[in-house]
């Protein structure tokens, strides 16, 4: 460690444990975040009769007749329909709780709505009632919106800028192992019978206990606890903890930039502190519009390109196949299984293809499937031979191309492209666009299909070809950039601001910092000066690097 003062600083490995807190704390708020939508979106298919049985047993028992199929099926779609519903007030709540008891804990009250939603669905057959699942449906969607919209901000939050990408994109990773796992828990070998098919909806409570009892063990995210609380002390242990060692000197200047540009921003709209923004303030902001418009119409096209629809349709491309309706269920498991791996295959690439890439990429190989897919379906009710056979592969095609890009990038967007003060509202816009896109294919893909018949993904392929060429122009790519060269980056597109960002976005971090260079931050610890005793940091306090050198902390 010996150097020269006028030497170039050696890069120093990283620390053995530099990314095991990291992982672990991925791990454990992913097991009871984004992994429950998938889990809880997959364990419902199975005991779909079951429940319908169920409906129709308990209305003869209260009233003494009962219900036609097609009341049956509306019955069944309002509990289909409430776990959308549910999501999207989970989304609204989302921003809030996150500004208010920060990232980790709002996950750890989120399994309020999914322990509540459990008691309910235990006991509903004993109280002979099935409006009590359609309550637990909408609490555990409530559940999932939550999750979907604070776990990745806590990610890209907390995951260093050279493996934010993947980090964040573990989110996909685990709702894709939720999908899986729901599809294998859902056999009739284990939970999917008709006597057991409560606990199959009720096993969501295990994740979400696990992470109980581990996610407190774990740092709360560094930026929050630095921009939006002020505790430079506790800001550094928890970067401390998830980087194995001391922090580095350039993610902590990235952290002071952004802490001071809240401030300015504060200052001059005459606040006293930095104030996290409603998604009415992001509207309304014209330098805000282009990273708006662009998370808009990303989270709409995630679920308007109707990958989940594929799963349900699934079942009849099987069966027309011919595959024997009691082996579906296995060949079932191999859909979930082709969107873990792609989103395996698409976290080991993202930091190397980047996020506009994989965006555009996959939403362009959908339409080419879609494409394929509505010449098979066509030539199939013609009676050509084989043509079941290459729908099948259509299916697992799709949503290997969703799972390489649309299924994890998505998530990240707002993360990477908002400051702190926006970033929970703009969580909540497209959480709130997600859900309603969902909602709204899973009421209309069944008229869909009765009126398209064999063009029903027609429309999908319209949406997979009008999002691949909208967030080709609209979507600068963001990997391995500082937030201040996203923000020039969108600015520059946006021809209402862009004179004014020419003269307003600060200048990047110099490269030649190495990231991941230890420092000891013991005169940050110091307690500030007399002018500094409201929480502003001085941006010219030196920092002793190990090397003997000293960086100035200094604001471009």
């Amino acid at each position: 460690m010996n150097s020269s003062g006028d030497s170039e600083p050696e890069e120093t490995s990283p620390p053995s444990g530099s990314t095991k807190i990291l992982a672990l704390t991925v791990c454990s708020a992913a097991i009871g975040g984004t992994f429950q939508y998938g889990y809880n979106i997959s364990i419902i298919n199975s005991p779909t009769s079951y429940i319908q049985s169920f409906i129709n047993e308990t209305y003869m028992e209260r009233w003494g007749k009962s219900l036609d199929s097609p009341q049956v099926t509306l019955v069944w779609t309002l509990i289909v329909s409430f776990f959308s519903l549910g999501g999207l007030v989970g989304a609204l709540l989302a921003g809030p709780l996150a500004v208010h008891f920060g990232r980790k804990k709002s996950l750890l009250l989120n399994n309020v709505f999914l322990f509540a939603g459990t008691v309910l669905v235990l006991t509903c057959r004993a109280a002979k009632s099935f409006e009590m699942v359609i309550i637990a449906r909408f609490l555990v969607g409530m559940n999932s919106g939550v999750s979907m919209n604070i776990q990745p901000m806590y990610f890209g939050e907390s995951a260093p800028k050279h493996l934010r990408g993947a980090v964040a994109f573990s989110s996909a990773v685990f709702t894709a192992f939720g999908i899986f796992l729901g599809q294998v828990v859902g056999l009739t070998e284990l939970l999917g019978s008709q006597p057991l098919w409560p606990y199959l909806l009720a096993s969501n409570a295990l994740p979400g206990l696990i992470q109980l009892l581990t996610l407190p063990w774990f740092p709360e995210s560094p930026r929050y606890l630095l921009i939006d609380r002020g505790d430079r002390e506790a800001c550094l242990q928890a970067l401390g903890r998830l980087r194995g060692g001391e922090p580095p000197v350039l993610e902590i200047e990235e952290l002071l930039q952004e802490q001071e540009q809240q401030q300015q921003q504060s200052t001059s709209s005459k606040s006293g502190s930095a104030v996290a923004k409603s998604p009415w303030t992001l509207f309304k902001d014209p330098d805000l519009r282009s990273q708006l418009r662009t998370v808009m119409g990303a989270s709409s096209a995630m679920m308007l390109c109707g990958n989940d629809s594929i799963y349900f349709y699934a079942y009849y491309i099987f069966l027309a196949a011919g595959i024997p309706p009691e082996k579906i269920q296995y060949i079932t498991i191999g859909t979930g299984a082709s969107e873990l791996i792609a989103s395996i295959l698409s976290n080991l690439l993202i930091e190397r293809v980047g996020r506009r890439y994989l965006l555009v990429g996959g939403y362009s190989l959908m339409s080419c499937w879609s494409v394929v897919f509505t010449v098979a379906l066509i030539l199939q009710s013609h009676g050509v031979a084989g043509m079941a056979y290459l729908s099948m592969v259509c299916v697992f095609a799709y949503i290997l191309s969703f799972g390489l890009g649309p299924a994890g990038v998505t998530g990240i967007l707002p993360a990477e492209i908002f400051d702190q003060a926006s970033r929970p509202a703009a969580y909540m816009v497209a959480g709130s666009f997600m859900w309603i896109s969902l909602f709204l294919v899973g009421m209309l893909f069944p008229f869909i299909v009765k009126n398209l018949g064999s063009y029903c993904f027609l429309p999908f392929l319209v949406v997979c070809l009008v999002s691949a060429v909208f967030l080709g122009l609209t979507l600068p790519e963001t990997k391995g950039k500082t937030l201040a060269e996203i923000t020039a980056d969108f600015q520059g597109m946006n021809k209402s601001t862009k004179e004014k960002s020419k003269g307003q976005v600060e200048k990047p971090i110099e490269t030649h910092y190495k990231l991941g260079a230890a420092c000891s931050f013991t005169n940050l610890m110091q307690d500030p000066e007399p002018d500094h005793k409201n929480g502003d940091i001085n941006l010219n306090v030196p920092v002793e690097i190990e090397m003997n050198q000293t960086v100035p902390f200094v604001a471009t």
